[in-house]
């Protein structure tokens, strides 16, 4: 592709001769190290290295232009293109030169709080079961073509989610879509048929400054619907409403979901605890809603699945029975039996909302103990550590505090601000056992008949450093620690 072609959607900041303009691009890098002969590098900031330093290596490698976004005095060998901002650029560019890929396919957003991945997995199974093939691009991991790669952020750069779009062979494509992402540019050039909005809670305040700003981002995803594209909103979540409010008012195709009478489609007769279920209003007619994963927040998202099923003209019927048949997903409220009848569960909750609603489900299943294990993330959210503990203190029975990720700050650090946390905004109830397994280990030794532990924060995730018993993720602690335990 010609340099020409390539910036046809891009607004060139320093002038660039018709020779250069004329050069063949073979293809596009952000990374260095990873340009070939004849490709364009984008130099792009980020917060921790600037890909402005490493032009020159670029170039030794065989770059044949350079896109950045600062003004380089520099006189490089190759072409060099000023662009405002080369993150933005960078989708706009790989949109071009794969042809825009999202226009091929059936794409389908996902955003909110909490849900994404549940969400997502459960409408690819709806439509798998239909007999469509589907991509996958999310936070466990992606799956293209059947194969399956593993993730580094829950939402990839635009150049790698635009090879990936180019690469699939399937029908359809699902993406979980962050609010970092969307604010990083990282589906700039995507376009959506179908974009789903789970919930919004405190999250990544660090991050976006405030919870209007957060908002903002997350509604960024709709304004990359296709022309004739659906907006499918949780009614219920008063930032869900207001969403649903401003796209209907801008145009957009919008279905809502939830209790509120105002839903186009609602529901009602919630019951969260296995096995639980709903009820759902379809053009006038009732449906029996299944959730195979306990709790409240699981019947929206199985609702949630439902009318993107729906608005795929997919029948009732048929999407019920797929929801039936759901497998679940790993590190969403996974329950392991322990031999002493005990039950464990394992979830990726790591907000106060989530644990609420884990701690919830949990209680509704069991009229014996709950035990809560739990950490928090370093340089993550600080603010809702205090509400996270609360919860636990007046839901949880016993509880103890833990590490999770620590994400470079110091373990005696962490370990001090924990111990903290218990004295300021904990009671009797809980305790801090800084190592994670061994705080598994006394939960499993105290456990009883009927009693549940839960065990939040890591779902999926390997664990990012050393502990004392030799695991690797919480369920292969749960495993190690008890003997082997029926799922």
């Amino acid at each position: 592709m010609k340099l020409n072609d390539l910036l046809e959607n891009v607004k060139v900041e320093n002038e660039i001769d018709q020779a250069s303009l004329n050069l063949e691009i073979s293809g596009l890098t952000d990374d260095s190290t990873q340009v070939e002969k004849g490709c364009a590098f984008i130099a792009i900031k980020g917060y921790q290295s600037d890909g402005h330093l490493f032009i020159e290596d670029a170039i030794e490698r065989g770059a044949a232009v350079i896109i950045g976004g600062k003004q380089l005095k520099d006189n490089f060998p190759v072409p060099y293109v000023q662009v405002a901002n080369s993150r933005k650029a960078l989708g706009q560019l790989s949109a071009v030169f794969y042809n825009y890929p999202s226009r091929k396919k059936i794409l389908i957003g996902i955003t909110g709080t909490n849900g994404k991945t549940t969400t997502s997995y459960m409408v690819r199974h709806i439509f798998e079961s239909t007999g469509y093939s589907c991509s996958l691009i999310g936070t466990i991991q992606n799956v293209i073509n059947g194969e399956k790669y593993k993730t580094i952020n829950t939402t990839p750069s635009s150049l790698v989610i635009n090879q990936l779009l180019n690469k699939s062979t399937d029908d359809i494509v699902i993406m979980e879509a962050s609010s970092q992402g969307l604010s990083e540019f990282r589906l700039e050039g995507i376009e959506f048929d179908a974009c789903l909005f789970t919930n919004l809670s405190p999250e990544h305040l660090d991050y976006h400054g405030s919870l209007e700003n957060y908002f903002e981002a997350k509604k960024k995803l709709f304004l990359k619907l296709k022309e004739n594209g659906t907006a499918l909103i949780n009614y219920d979540d008063e930032f869900g409403e207001r969403l649903a409010e401003e796209l209907s008012s801008s145009g957009v195709n919008v279905r809502t979901f939830g209790q509120s009478k105002g839903a186009d489609h609602q529901i009602k007769d919630l019951k969260p605890s296995p096995p639980s279920n709903a009820v759902i209003n379809d053009q006038g007619e009732w449906y029996k809603l299944p959730s195979p994963i306990a709790g409240f927040h699981n019947l929206y998202n199985s609702a949630l699945s439902y009318i993107t099923g729906r608005s795929f003209s997919l029948p009732p019927a048929f999407i019920i029975k797929s929801i039936e048949s759901f497998p679940g997903v790993e590190g969403r409220f996974n329950i392991y039996k322990l031999n002493n009848g005990a039950s464990v569960v394992i979830d990726y909750a790591h907000t106060a909302e989530a644990i609420l609603n884990c701690l919830q489900t949990a209680l509704d299943s069991t009229e014996n103990r709950l035990i809560h294990i739990f950490g928090f993330r370093g340089n993550r959210d600080e603010e809702k550590r205090k509400e996270m503990v609360r919860i636990s203190a007046e839901i949880s029975d016993s509880y103890i505090l833990t590490l999770d990720d620590l994400n470079e700050v110091s373990y005696s650090d962490m370990v001090d601000a924990t111990y903290k946390l218990q004295k300021n905004y904990g009671n009797e109830k809980g305790r801090v056992i800084p190592d994670r397994t061994s705080a598994i280990e006394e939960a499993l030794s105290m456990s009883k008949h009927g009693d549940w532990i839960i065990i939040t924060g890591k779902g999926h995730e390997k664990y990012q450093q050393e502990y004392r018993h030799p695991v690797r993720s919480d369920k292969d602690a749960i495993q190690y620690l008890s003997g082997q335990t029926n799922r």
